[in-house]
């Protein structure tokens, strides 16, 4: 039986619009998706700025007033002038600022260690290392506090430096992964050039991997910037207070100025939007990169 061309160009061209039809009803299915899911993450931030410029007597409304009428601008420097809020934001920032150049330093140079440097047990050491993310952080409270009342660092900023800018083994993975990507040849010919170790690491690898330390930085900073279990089991004197710790000061034995504490929450937000509107690609590179290389 003969095929004529029309018969031929017809099953082709239905195959090809089914699979163009389900191909962007499955791109169309999933943006719905992320859609509803920003959606329901960015409500509650929403809400959050929304009781910042309320009246106290507006808070508790039902239905919910999403715009504040009137609008409570005063919120913000009575909530700023409440409690040594000011001395609060440098603590917060002159510790995370700390921590995450010297975890820059450690990591990295760790990193370097344990993906070119050939020492016994090299491989069993990182393993051990990298179990311990495993281990919940309030199962080491007890002894950590232990050894910072007799270092006679309790109710200092010391506490809350020292631990996270010498040992992150987040950091330590994430710098270790990459290094191992890069080729060795790079190191090989340094070395015939009379490098040493030291030169090669400052000279050619830290340069190579500013992309995940750009990335570390993020992360460690938003984690310093967010501690509220640390600050709150070490410090107790208000002036040396971090911001989490600063904000749960405003909620009253019985009563809660939520507008005010929504304002501060507002302001103590600001410099994580902020990062992380300039590091999202580092934020999403560096989750992508602690995969790339055993």
């Amino acid at each position: 039986m003969a095929t004529t061309p029309s018969s031929i160009d017809q099953k082709p061209t239905s195959s090809t619009g089914g699979v163009w039809i389900r191909k962007h009803l499955g791109e169309g299915f999933l943006h719905l998706v992320l859609i509803l899911g920003a959606a329901t993450m960015i409500i509650p931030f929403l809400w959050l700025v929304s009781t910042s410029l309320k009246d106290y007597s507006q808070v508790f409304n039902l239905p919910p007033n999403w715009i504040p009428d009137p609008v409570m601008w005063s919120n913000y420097p009575d909530s700023f002038n409440a409690l040594p809020f000011a001395r609060a934001y440098w603590n917060s920032f002159y510790i995370a600022a700390i921590v995450v150049t010297s975890q820059l330093l450690t990591c990295s140079m760790a990193g370097y260690a344990f993906a070119r440097i050939n020492f016994p047990f090299r491989e069993t050491i990182f393993i051990l290392f990298l179990a311990t993310l495993m281990i919940p952080h309030q199962i080491t409270i007890i002894p950590t506090y232990l050894i910072m009342r007799d270092l006679g660092w309790l109710d200092t900023h010391l506490a809350l430096i020292v631990p996270p800018a010498l040992f992150s083994a987040f950091g330590v993975f994430l710098m270790r992964q990459f290094i191992k990507s890069l080729p060795e040849e790079l190191e090989e010919s340094a070395i015939l050039d009379g490098a040493n170790r030291w030169r090669i690491y400052w000279q050619i690898i830290v340069p190579l991997i500013k992309a995940p330390l750009a990335a570390l930085a993020i992360f460690s900073f938003l984690a310093q910037w967010n501690n509220f279990f640390n600050p709150n089991i070490f410090l107790s004197t208000p002036e040396k207070f971090t911001i989490p710790v600063l904000l749960n000061q405003f909620r009253g034995l019985y009563v809660t100025d939520w507008t005010l504490l929504m304002a501060a929450a507002t302001i103590a937000v600001i410099p994580l939007l902020v990062i992380y509107l300039i590091g999202q690609r580092y934020i999403i590179e560096g989750v992508a990169l602690t995969g790339l290389k055993r």
